[in-house]
């Protein structure tokens, strides 16, 4: 995640939605999010991130390229998609989660991650186009 934000010029607190990997399994999704919270710092409170997989399905090797339209899509329409069946997540944080509906809301960068088994990581940052 660092790596994808200096890339990207920007600095963390300007991420306005965040696509998790997600996978549901409790450690997996405690140590996503307190990589965020690390990276973001203050700025949670202003962001918001979910995970796509509660409404389509890990689809393994596609899964990366496929939560990377969903991201593209939230900053084009507008709106932040839910994590379906969120009833009790595992931490507290102040990032909103977008339980089980989505959210509209002004999005102009994204961060997708995508994470495999055996470190084989990869996260993107997609900014809306100014003129």
């Amino acid at each position: 995640m660092n790596a994808a934000i200096k890339r990207a010029g920007i600095p963390a607190g300007e991420i306005d939605y965040i696509n998790a990997h997600g996978t549901s399994t409790p450690v997996g999704d405690e140590i996503e999010l307190g990589a965020v919270h690390r990276l973001v710092g203050n700025a949670a409170a202003r962001m918001c991130m979910s995970s796509t997989k509660s409404s389509i399905g890990h689809l393994l090797g596609a899964a990366g390229a496929v939560e990377a339209i969903f991201s593209i899509l939230a900053m084009r329409d507008g709106v932040a998609p839910p994590t379906i069946n969120l009833d009790n997540p595992s931490v507290e944080t102040a990032i909103d989660l977008v339980p089980h509906h989505s959210k509209r809301r002004s999005i102009d960068v994204v961060l997708s991650n995508s994470f495999g088994f055996g470190g084989t990581n990869a996260s993107l940052i997609f900014r809306r186009l100014t003129d």
